[in-house]
């Protein structure tokens, strides 16, 4: 199964029991409702799913649980967030034996690595595995751009397939389609901005809020594919408040938040991070609460 880089793939969060261990039937829950709604990827590991956080042992029990779940339904892609090169080579290769069909990666973690370094490990990984990748074009939060210039030399790689366009700034999707045209594929990959983006040309969209509310998420894309963008823009005004919750530094717990509400989480994370309490919670809470009460009727998306 070849990844299309298209479509709804959300980046999912990740189960735990009061223990602190892996809450594999929590999680399966959370996955059968994300390929009921329609999704076209799943990705394991980037921030929402608190990859930071886990253990090499539980990253590929993730992996080989949730390959075996979708059972070719859907590609599995994980996210590749490592120090040094050789770690991210071995994580690739890692993937590939586990059966993920896709990499995401983000630049070297904690080294601010100047355009040559960040081209030469994107490269290295490159040449070292068979899997396509997306790289992740996140500098708001992890201070590293990749430019115009950058992507020249990485799309040398065939396997370098696709973008997750997450510089806040939508023009940017023209220039990368002015560039390059449909060798790159772009993913959006900030929730608040993903309607524009497809309007601007995005193939995809790499999603938070989907997890708690995955059919919602579907529309939208489906719904602005086929131009009716009066209705998608309607679902997307609903929406909103919560995207809103990905563009924050506790997106995690909000996100937990909102998939309790819908019934297919729970609020459980992995220390340092702590479940929202006070003003912030109530806050958080009062914005699920509302988008409950006003949930919108969704045409029906799947056969347009």
């Amino acid at each position: 199964m070849s990844v299309k880089w298209s479509g709804v793939m959300p980046a999912v969060t990740t189960k735990f029991k009061p223990d602190d261990t892996l809450d594999l039937e929590l999680f399966s829950k959370n996955i059968h409702s994300q390929l009921e709604a329609g999704v076209e990827g799943i990705i394991l590991g980037g921030t929402l799913g608190e990859a930071s956080t886990l253990t090499k042992v539980e990253k590929k029990i993730l992996v080989e649980h949730t390959v075996a779940l979708v059972n070719q339904q859907v590609p599995v892609v994980i996210n590749i967030a490592e120090q040094t090169t050789k770690e991210a080579i071995a994580a690739a290769h890692a993937a590939q034996e586990q059966g993920a069909k896709g990499l995401m990666m983000l630049p070297p973690m904690r080294y601010k690595a100047t355009a040559d370094e960040t081209v030469a490990y994107f490269s290295a990984v490159a040449s070292q595995t068979d899997l396509p990748i997306m790289i992740y074009n996140n500098p708001v939060d992890y201070g590293i751009e990749v430019t115009l210039e950058m992507f020249e030399q990485l799309l040398n790689h065939d396997n370098i397939q696709a973008v997750k366009e997450s510089t806040r700034d939508t023009t940017n999707i023209t220039r990368l389609i002015n560039a390059f045209g449909d060798r790159l594929k772009i993913l959006s990959g900030v929730d608040t901005l993903a309607l524009e983006s497809l309007v601007l040309g995005a193939q995809g969209w790499v999603a938070g809020l989907v997890c708690a509310f995955p059919r919602e998420t579907v529309a939208i894309y489906k719904l602005m594919k086929a131009g009716k963008i009066d209705e998608a823009v309607a679902i997307n005004r609903w929406f909103m408040p919560l995207l809103e919750l990905d563009i924050n530094p506790q997106l995690v717990q909000n996100i937990k938040m909102a998939e309790v509400a819908t019934g297919i989480g729970s609020e459980l994370v992995r220390l340092p991070r702590m479940p929202l309490t006070g003003k912030e919670r109530a806050r958080v809470q009062q914005i699920i609460d509302h988008a409950m009460r006003t949930r919108p009727k969704l045409p029906d998306y799947k056969n347009l």
